[in-house]
This record gives C-alpha cells, structure tokens and sequence, in this order.
C-alpha cells in the first residue's frame, strides 16, 4: 500500500539554531523534516535557506496548522501556500496531524484532540478530501497528545485513528513518543493500542523526550529519549514497514554530538530490524 514510498533512514527535525551543526554532521542526517508553516510567505532569508537544506538533504515538510479536524473546513489561502511548499519540494510524502487549531475562525494556538466520534471522521475525511485536490503527494497524519479527553467517544483513540487513516487512505505518522505519554498519562497498556493500530499504513515514526510536572508527563520535546520509548520504537520498526524516524527535539537543546547519538541509536534500530542496511 505504501511499500512503494522510499527508504530514507533516519532524519532529523531541523530548527535553525544546530544549521552548522547539520552541515559538519551531514552523513549522520539522513533526511530532514521541516515546519512547513517555517516557510509559507517567507523572507527572502528562509527562501534562501530552504534551498540550500533541499540541495543536500531530502526534505519532508510537516504542516502544524492545516486544522483537518475543523468542522467548518480549511483555509483556502492557507491551503495554497501549503500546496506551492510541497510542490516546490516534491517529497515522498508530507504530514500533518489528527487534529484541529482553528475553530470559529480563531486560531487557538495549539494542537487540539477530536472527540473519537462518526461525525469526527467524516470532517476529517471531507477535509482530506479536499486538501487532495491540492496536493496529489501522499499524506500520513500524526497522533497527537492532549491534556483532556474529550466526552461522547464512540470508539477508543486507536479504533479512531485507524478509521481516519483507513477511510481517508493516508499513511499513519506514528509519534512513539506522545503514544507513550498518553499511555502514562492516562494509565492504558500501550501494547494493547498498538495491536489495534494499522500496521500496513505506519510510514514514519517520530521520537524525543519530554517532562514530569506535577505528576504529568509532558511532551515538551526537551530531553533526550527515555528507554520506553526506544522500546516502543523497536517494537514498531519490528513489525511496520518504516520508511523513516524523525528526531523531534525542540527545547533545552543539548550539544549536537547527543542528537546524533541517538540518531546513531534509531539507526542501529533499524538496521538491526532489516529496514535498511
């Protein structure tokens, strides 16, 4: 289904702060993956940079505010520029997540969760519907974290996620990391969701490490990788067909020689599960 997607390895999540870093580590990056909404209307500047990331590494762009899960529908203009990146970069694939960030026409600012409903769905899929119309390369969708769970659930956040990728015939980007927060914060067996997952759609993953606050974890991509989750990971990459894994880190950014350890680390995982040589 999405055995036809290449192979790209191991990659990192770039943030302009490690650009030189990068490029004196460039063979221990395999590919990056880039905040699309980074480069929508952008200076001359971030044009310039874009070019210069596209010239040596393959890049995937990973939108945060395309809002799929909005039910009054997408922004038009915003779906434009969206589609003119991806166009430019002509990636494998691109990502967005199982959520919304607009509502009302308000941004809200964050990523929020859906109720796990019929209706939920069938946004979801009228939206991806006609982001296709945009944008003919492949999507996969992410699952997100949330702080609340919403009321009126007819099915569980795996059986939801599976009919949203299913119905909407995407690929799943598996985010390890906010899988295990969720499992930690909410007190569910991690490996009974996986078994409800799709496997056949898993594409990528994503992974980093996050924060205890007053008894929370939170997924604030400031640490490095806890053993869980790098458990978690071996365990996906055993059974999934992965095509890539994206070092996520965002805040309290450590010495780059650590990123690349773990690169190093998802790497040997793969190798050592035949995903690449």
């Amino acid at each position: 289904m999405f055995s036809h997607l290449p192979t790209l390895g191991v990659g990192l999540g770039f943030r302009e702060p490690f650009k030189s870093d990068l490029f004196l580590n460039r063979q221990q990056v395999d590919f990056l993956e880039i905040v699309a909404e980074h480069y929508l209307d952008a200076p001359v500047q971030k044009q310039q940079e874009l070019e210069l990331l596209a010239s040596h590494f393959p890049i995937i762009p990973h939108a945060i505010n395309l809002s799929l899960g909005s039910a009054e529908g997408l922004d038009t203009d915003y779906l434009r520029k969206l589609a003119s990146l991806i166009k430019q970069l002509n990636p494998p694939w691109w990502s967005e997540h199982i959520c919304f960030t607009k509502a009302g026409g308000v941004d809200i600012g964050h990523l929020s969760p859906l109720p796990y409903t019929k209706e939920a769905v069938e946004v979801l899929c009228r939206n991806i519907a006609e982001v296709r119309r945009w944008v003919d390369v492949p999507l996969i969708l992410e699952n997100i974290t949330y702080m609340v769970t919403l009321p009126g659930a007819q099915m569980t956040e795996a059986q939801f996620l599976t009919e949203v990728v299913e119905r909407s015939d995407c690929g799943l980007l598996l985010d390890v990391t906010n899988l295990h927060t969720n499992a930690m914060n909410y007190a569910y067996d991690v490996h009974d969701f996986l078994q409800q997952l799709p496997w056949e759609r898993i594409v990528q993953l994503h992974f980093v490490g996050g924060h205890w606050h007053d008894g929370i974890l939170i997924d604030s991509h400031s640490q490095s990788t806890p053993l869980e989750v790098w458990q978690l990971m071996d365990e996906v990459v055993g059974r999934a067909s992965v095509k890539g894994i994206v070092l996520e880190r965002d805040e309290n950014l450590p010495p780059f020689a650590e990123l690349t350890e773990e690169l190093e680390k998802a790497r040997e995982i793969g190798r050592s599960r035949g995903r690449w040589g």
